[in-house]
């Protein structure tokens, strides 16, 4: 959907609002009456009530639109920026766009990104393994794993599928193992670099096979296939230049959703993705 498209869908608040309407409830049944599909929208409030005025639906209960006060096609709208902005979209370009406060369009765009958040994500076949370091300020801002201020974060990656990375607070054995054996199946192969606290991988079932990035080693070849860590490296890169040139600084408590917002954009890059995220807003526990 380009903009134009998403203008002749949803041209107003009130289309936007029987969509969502249409799109939760489908052709309701009202229990008092038994009558199907017989709702209609009871005045200027977000409120749908039966015919027979002894039964009401509020579309927006329970999605994240909920106690918000904001009309529904700007929430579509920023959804739709969220959709098509490769490098992420700040509260202050919301604030920007829909002609609103810095608290309202910060308040939205931390709304959509609790949409991102994934469970129950098992990788197999082949799994890369990598962290790296995100923010920090000051004299001692050193890079990666010597940094005193920065942010860790663990990522895992199978190869030409799907992505999970969690924020830390360390990148300790006992911190990056619990994670590895939560999302990555038995039997593995793992490709990470030299750090120690992978070297434990083999007792844990995993095949291990490292690349040494100390000795500029990127790639090397195993019977013929290539080891390296690259991919999960470029997921990183894409994550750091988003945070850098459109958001420029998260803090630690938030740094989570902002890396979900990415990994979920990742595993779903060969979908819509506008459509997947009004799939998400309507049916709000999938």
């Amino acid at each position: 959907m380009n903009i134009q498209e998403f203008n002749r869908t949803f041209p107003d608040n009130k289309v936007c609002l029987r969509y969502l309407f249409t799109n939760r409830f489908g052709e309701p049944i009202c229990p008092k009456c038994q009558r199907v599909n017989q709702y209609h929208q009871q005045g200027d409030t977000s409120h749908f009530v039966c015919a027979c005025g002894k039964h009401q639906l509020s579309p927006k209960k329970d999605t994240i639109f909920e106690k918000s006060d904001t009309d529904l096609y700007k929430w579509f709208y920023v959804l739709f920026l969220f959709s098509k902005s490769k490098n992420g979209v700040s509260a202050k370009e919301v604030e920007r766009q829909i002609q609103c406060t810095y608290k309202c369009a910060w308040r939205m765009c931390f709304q959509i990104r609790t949409m991102f958040e994934e469970h129950n994500i098992t990788l197999s076949d082949i799994v890369e393994g990598d962290e790296t370091y995100v923010g920090g300020t000051g004299g001692n801002n050193k890079r990666g794993r010597r940094s005193e201020n920065k942010t860790p974060v663990v990522g895992l990656l199978q190869k030409k599928e799907r992505v999970v990375a969690k924020v830390t607070a360390d990148t300790k054995r006992k911190t990056v193992m619990p994670i590895i054996k939560e999302h990555v199946q038995i039997g593995t192969r793992m490709m990470t670099d030299e750090y120690l606290p992978y070297k434990s991988l083999p007792k844990e079932g995993y095949e291990h096979e490292t690349v040494n990035h100390g000795e500029k080693e990127f790639v090397k070849y195993t019977d013929n296939e290539p080891v390296h860590v690259n991919s999960m490296e470029g997921f990183w890169s894409q994550l750091k230049r988003s945070i850098n040139g459109t958001h420029h600084a998260v803090s630690p408590k938030h740094l989570q959703h902002y890396v979900d917002e990415f990994s979920w954009k990742y595993n779903h890059r060969a979908f819509p993705v506008f459509e997947l995220l009004m799939a998400k807003v309507v049916r709000p526990s999938q």
